[in-house]
């Protein structure tokens, strides 16, 4: 009970077949009767040794595979997400702005802290602040700061959170909500690296990395003439987007183990996962709100379990006609390349197949169709042989 990894080998001058089989079902390595044989004593101790020495070296590699796969918190083990992480480690040493893109719920803080803690002002500070939030009257108080008395309730002097990240990273959040003039004032800021508190004369000088994110197209924001064109190329020095869930449906089993283990340890609940049926609805759900909604669905269902293994049941009746639909509302789905020509629906369609490790559910889910369609089509091209379907189903929900 002390220590359940322990191994046992029971020894015993009473030896007999219902004895040894009661042993090694309450967990016992091996059986020994007396007089004791030590050769195989030492047999079985070399086995045991040689079986740790290979456990700990399968753990070390799934470390080194989840560290290689994995980066700073985000979870990612499709191809555009390993193409991100790799954009995020080479840009984060040396880049001053940023402007990440991707759909709300995307993960676009996660990337915004992974470029800071990856980058030489890790020791400073993350900044943090929600431009959706902010009374558009306090936008040039809340980044620059005021003197007391410049303005009606200004009864003490405050900092800027351009002073309060000097020396680290200040993460703007919705910058596209951020108004016109404090926009050029921003602009200046990021061309002299100084700032001017409201009420005051001095400038002051701060060092300060700018991360900016955005669920809209800035580019066009600023055709429209809602976003400064200047500013939008000042922020625009690197771009990352974040794809979409729907677009890594591959990555939702990991996304789902991770925080099912979160939740357990929260409520101290000892959840092992979930069902296979559980697994596909959660792959085929549209995902409109991203990785956030994921989160928060597993939440919900950890809160509401009375098993061990969240089954379908535990997932909202919207998540189940989502899935049941059978199809995503992707951009990519594969309904419309087909109009484009063989060649690139079977290049998609292989694609599809190898970011879900072969399991072909999933990569119906991929790529926004059921999985009826997705069989007649590996049909149609011969990549599945006639009479698969049956089995291949059942590879998949085993794996």
């Amino acid at each position: 009970q002390a220590q359940p990894e322990c191994q046992v080998i029971l020894m015993t001058a009473h030896a007999s077949i219902d004895s040894a089989i009661e042993a090694v079902k309450l967990g016992a390595l091996d059986y020994l009767s007396k007089p004791l044989d030590i050769e195989r004593l030492r047999q079985l101790l070399g086995g045991v040794r040689d079986g740790l020495a290979r456990r700990v070296a399968l753990l070390e590699a799934e470390n080194a595979t989840a560290q290689r796969l994995g980066l700073c918190g985000m979870i990612g083990r499709s191809p555009v997400m390993q193409q991100l992480f790799d954009l995020i480690r080479r840009v984060a040493p040396h880049v001053r702005t940023a402007l990440i893109t991707g759909e709300t719920g995307a993960g676009k803080e996660g990337v915004a802290r992974a470029l800071h803690e990856l980058g030489p002002r890790r020791k400073g500070r993350f900044v943090t602040i929600n431009c959706s939030a902010v009374v558009e009257t306090l936008f040039e108080s809340e980044l620059f700061g005021h003197m007391r008395g410049s303005f009606t309730g200004a009864t003490e002097n405050k900092t800027g959170m351009f002073e309060a990240a000097d020396g680290g990273t200040l993460f703007l959040d919705e910058i596209g909500e951020l108004p016109a003039a404090v926009q050029a004032k921003l602009l200046r800021v990021l061309e002299t690296g100084e700032v001017q508190r409201v009420g005051s004369l001095q400038m002051k000088k701060v060092d300060v990395r700018v991360i900016a994110a955005t669920n809209r197209d800035l580019k066009l924001e600023a055709a429209a003439g809602r976003f400064r064109p200047d500013l939008y190329y000042r922020l625009n020095v690197v771009e990352l987007t974040v794809p979409p869930l729907r677009a890594r449906a591959g990555d939702i089993p990991y996304l789902t183990a991770a925080f099912v283990s979160e939740f357990a340890k929260r409520f101290h609940r000892p959840f092992e996962g979930v069902s296979p049926g559980a697994e596909r609805i959660l792959v085929s759900a549209a995902w409109p709100g991203n990785v956030r909604e994921l989160r928060n669905v597993l939440e919900r269902a950890c809160m509401l379990a009375e098993r061990r293994v969240l089954a379908e049941g535990d997932l909202p009746v919207s998540l189940l006609d989502s899935a049941q639909s059978g199809v995503i509302g992707a951009p990519s789905s594969l309904l419309a390349v087909h109009r484009h020509g063989k060649e690139e629906e079977v290049n998609q369609i292989r694609q599809a197949l190898a970011d879900a490790n072969g399991n072909k559910r999933r990569a119906a889910a991929r790529l926004g169709v059921s999985a009826r369609t997705f069989y007649r089509r590996l049909h149609e091209h011969g990549l599945i042989e006639a009479g698969r379907e049956e089995t291949d189903s059942a590879e998949d929900d085993n794996a």
